[in-house]
């Protein structure tokens, strides 16, 4: 079978924005992982947003593969084990196929594929292994710095997109991860995730336990969440990112995260105001302001998210 993809699988590699043009099966681009598939984690995870995890007392969860490398790679990353110091096993198109299934079979309600886009070509494989038997949703959740054409390439494959948007201000996206074209780069991506899934849809669903009453809840089926993490001292980056959302993107045509669970990790001695968490004064001011432009389609976060126990384990569970 011919992929979407075939045409940027060979070297040299142009599978993110950043065109790195290396050839991964001898050296390494800024993504700084080898061509094949190596992830950290592959299990049900219950932290995502709501419609995607299901609700705390559901047993199901999201279906979340974790891969290692990223093309962001930011400085302030809560997950830098996987991110930066590239931690995970190698796995094949076969091994990541069973995986999905499993997965499935475990209760998951879609497959939830972290920072993915450095291994697409194989992802993809693996995808087309098991559509057949595959049943439930795929989740592309990225960091939003993507290719235009990658996302019109994904057309088929991908029912609900989860990406960042981070920075509207290119001069912090170059200081913090290096990238001075993300803006437009992730807002044009961004508004091609949208033109390819419409408004967000949603499916009921019950769930049943003998001895218990019935309980109801709605899970989204396709669309697109925006999410944002909002960091310490650059509330008012955020703000002129939401203005930017309310009047380029269509209204009701996704939903809309405003993360607060920023942790700081390591030491920034190049950015001492991540250094500390996120004071509910700066967060509570970027919630206004959302409200204040009728972006209220979506979720807040809860103060208590910023703790290191939301940082999932990367210790190879799942993983063959």
């Amino acid at each position: 079978m011919t992929h979407p993809l075939s045409n940027i699988n060979a070297s040299p590699c142009m599978l993110c924005p950043r065109k790195c043009g290396v050839d991964r099966s001898t050296s390494l681009g800024f993504c700084g992982v080898p061509e094949r598939p190596r992830a950290a984690r592959a299990a049900l995870h219950a932290w995502e947003e709501p419609c995607i995890s299901g609700p705390e007392w559901e047993p199901g969860g999201s279906g979340t593969i974790f891969f290692s490398g990223c093309t962001l790679r930011c400085c302030f990353c809560q997950n830098h084990t996987i991110s930066a110091e590239n931690y995970g096993r190698e796995l094949t198109s076969r091994e990541m196929a069973d995986i999905f299934l499993r997965l499935q079979d475990e209760g998951a309600h879609n497959i939830n594929l972290v920072t993915p886009t450095q291994f697409l070509p194989f992802i993809l494989r693996a995808l087309d292994q098991v559509r057949p038997r595959l049943f439930i949703p795929i989740v592309y959740n990225c960091g939003g710095y993507e290719l235009v054409s990658t996302v019109k390439a994904l057309k088929d494959y991908v029912d609900i997109w989860l990406p960042d948007l981070k920075y509207f201000d290119n001069g912090l996206a170059w200081e913090l991860s290096r990238a001075g074209d993300y803006f437009e780069t992730a807002s044009a991506a961004i508004a091609q995730m949208i033109a390819q899934t419409g408004p967000p849809v949603f499916e009921e669903h019950v769930y049943s336990h003998p001895g218990l009453a019935d309980r109801k809840f709605t899970l989204i089926k396709k669309g697109v969440i925006i999410r944002h993490l909002v960091l310490p001292g650059h509330r008012e980056d955020s703000m002129a990112l939401l203005r930017w959302i309310c009047s380029h993107l269509p209204a009701d045509s996704f939903l809309l995260s405003l993360l607060s669970q920023y942790t700081p990790v390591l030491p920034n001695p190049k950015h001492p105001e991540l250094n500390r968490r996120l004071t509910s004064y700066e967060y509570d001011k970027v919630v206004e302001e959302a409200v204040r432009l009728g972006l209220t389609h979506g979720y807040m976060q809860k103060k208590s998210s910023a703790r290191e126990e939301y940082t999932p384990p990367f210790n190879l569970e799942g993983l063959p």
